[in-house]
């Protein structure tokens, strides 16, 4: 059994697996409060850390992801169990950058509804020859990705100008970050920002209903 933290709905319709981005994990301010706007929406959020990231905060001490193959495994996992809890609820998955980005590789092997991946990496910083777009070419599950327009993983005049599938909706937030935060002169705040992410989060869940 994983370890993992619940964030209820007074009145749940659906159950989102919410995995962590490489760096923070799933008790970091953002996940939490993505969680929160998002219970208060009818959604059950569910978050859990992957397993290099508890042994992180079992021992103080960084370290680097797990291999793609076990991150993969243990998402498949928290499933598995998230399915034999809420078994009358549809799930969606999906995550903050890299928790995002396995969500869309294991989605077709999986009973989700739909995936949503909140800073899609879509390159490492620096690096726009190194797409991680290639499955999402013909990726055919409903997936939203919500993308700060300056995100150095992939902002939005680089997102544009990708060959995604049809099943792919996209909201950009205006002048956001990675983590949806944008700059003072802007007029925008980044808790305003995950409000709106959560706002469509919700939509683009009711409307796979």
């Amino acid at each position: 059994m994983c370890n993992w933290w619940v964030t209820e709905s007074a009145t749940p319709t659906v159950t989102l697996l919410l995995a962590h981005g490489a760096g923070a994990g799933a008790e970091s301010d953002f996940m939490q409060d993505m969680a929160t706007q998002l219970s208060e929406l009818d959604v059950r959020v569910v978050r859990f850390n992957f397993p290099y990231m508890t042994q992180i905060a079992d021992a103080g001490k960084k370290r680097p992801p797990d291999s793609m193959p076990k991150l993969e495994a243990h998402f498949k996992n928290v499933i598995e169990q998230a399915l034999h809890k809420w078994p009358d609820a549809p799930l969606f998955i999906g995550g903050k950058s890299m928790g995002g980005r396995v969500a869309t590789l294991i989605a077709h092997d999986t009973d989700a509804v739909g995936v949503i991946a909140l800073g899609y990496p879509f390159h490492p910083p620096g690096k726009p020859e190194k797409l991680r777009t290639e499955h999402l070419k013909q990726f055919q599950k409903p997936l939203l990705i919500v993308q700060g327009e300056r995100d150095t993983f992939g902002n939005r005049q680089e997102v544009e100008g990708y060959s995604l599938s049809e099943s792919i909706s996209t909201l950009y937030l205006t002048d956001g970050d990675h983590s949806f935060k944008p700059r003072k002169a802007s007029g925008f705040t980044q808790s305003a920002h995950i409000a709106s992410a959560a706002q469509r989060c919700a939509t683009f869940i009711r409307e796979q209903q």
